[in-house]
């Protein structure tokens, strides 16, 4: 959600950071629709003082037996014309918010315009691909022929974009999410969360998700939603409350189950675990001071990298252009893990810094010498689990199909050095 008197006194900076996102520009519409909300509104204020004034006047009347017919056919009068005004104050207000609640965060100025992932920026690799020796198989058809991974399955299950996996590679996915929820909580500070996987309309309401984004979700016929990542609990935890300054900022994390309709993904990874209805993933929340959200911005990327360093998987980190950048985000890093089945890059991480954005949706503030102020909310995957496995699988499969288990993960695993 967007500042109004911000924009009332930044109309040519708000359209400016529209047109970075590819949007016409609206506060014109905005700041107009705002000045008539103001001018209804001034006069319910006179209304109601008119109606207070001539109220005392037809008590005082009333005690020096004078007539009062007149006055109190004025009271009347306003009692049917203020509701009228307050009625077309809320109208008003709620188209406003309509408005402002459709339009996506504006971008930092260090953000690199462009209109598509064409455009985004790398900003570092680490590790070096692997030179197999052999043409190095896509996770799918490794995990087929081992005989773990099930599509079919899981297609007359649930359709779709869904698997089943067996043995020991359900136990990898099982130490992967393990592995990084220790990792966050023992090396990274954050605190353990175990979040409901279903929240109400408010919850993704602050986040974002909605109104805009519905399509992209599950709703239950209860009313509730399943949770798309666990950024949408965690944050909303905070939500409708002013936060103690010196305990920011609050880490929080969760190894969750998402949940996805991939609207508009048709034709799009229609193989394989890419891109699933349904997958785990292990989510960092921070809710930041607003002078330090870049600083830890910067570290909670940096989180979600030692996952991947430590599992030995060649990563890059891009900077997302104005284009590509998600719906409430000022900011956005991607973390790409390098699958060589494939032979490119894929998404495994993506962390936003959200500004304030979010947090006046959720009314979240924080008391400080400077009077009350909003927080900054910023979120990341740390990691997603299915990609990672993925990434796993592929990185470290054998000639045979056999895989390696990664050393850190050899804990997790009872000791298997190797999934055959």
């Amino acid at each position: 959600m967007h500042d109004l008197k911000w924009i009332r006194e930044n109309p040519a900076t708000f359209d400016a950071g529209l047109a970075r996102r590819g949007l016409e520009p609206r506060s014109a519409e905005i700041i107009a629709l705002d000045a008539e909300r103001r001018i209804v509104q001034t006069r319910v204020q006179e209304l109601q003082a008119r109606r207070n004034e001539v109220s005392k006047q037809i008590g005082i009347l009333k005690k020096q037996g004078q007539d009062a017919s007149g006055i109190m056919d004025e009271v009347a009068k306003l009692k049917d014309e203020i509701p009228a005004l307050e009625a077309q104050d809320k109208d008003m207000g709620e188209r406003l918010d309509n408005i402002l609640a459709a339009i996506p965060n504006l971008p930092a100025a260090d953000v690199p315009d462009g209109p598509d992932e064409d455009h985004n920026v790398e900003l570092r690799k680490w590790g070096t691909p692997k030179d197999f020796a052999f043409a190095p198989k896509e996770h799918d058809a490794l995990g087929e022929a081992l005989g773990l991974m099930d599509f079919d399955g899981a297609a007359k299950l649930s359709g779709a974009r869904f698997v089943v996996l067996k043995g020991k590679l359900a136990r990898l996915e099982r130490a992967l999410g393990q592995f990084m929820l220790d990792t966050q909580t023992e090396d990274h500070g954050y605190t353990e969360f175990n979040p409901p996987t279903m929240v109400k309309d408010a919850a993704l309401y602050g986040t974002g998700q909605l109104p805009k984004f519905g399509d992209d979700l599950f709703k239950t016929n209860t009313g509730h939603w399943l949770i798309p990542t666990a950024e949408v609990p965690l944050t909303n935890l905070v939500a409708d409350s002013i936060v103690d300054e010196a305990g920011l900022p609050i880490r929080m994390t969760a190894l969750t189950p998402c949940f996805r309709s991939e609207a508009g993904s048709a034709g799009k990874d229609t193989r394989g675990m890419i891109r699933q209805h349904q997958f785990w993933k292990v989510e960092m929340v921070s809710i930041a001071h607003p002078d330090h959200s870049d600083a830890e911005h910067e570290r909670m990327t940096g989180c979600a990298e030692t996952i991947l360093q430590r599992l030995g998987l060649p990563y890059r980190v891009i900077v997302l252009c104005t284009g590509d950048m998600g719906f409430g985000s000022r900011k956005t890093y991607d973390i790409e893990v390098w699958l060589p089945g494939q032979n490119r890059y894929r998404e495994i991480s993506s962390c936003s810094n959200c500004g304030d954005f979010q947090a006046r949706r959720m009314k979240t503030r924080f008391k400080s010498d400077k009077g009350t102020r909003f927080v900054h909310t910023l979120n990341g995957s740390g990691l997603a689990v299915g990609r990672t496995l993925v990434a796993v699988l592929e990185n470290y499969q054998q000639e045979d199909g056999s895989i390696v288990v990664p050393k850190v993960l050899k804990p997790y695993m009872g000791g298997t050095d190797i999934i055959r």
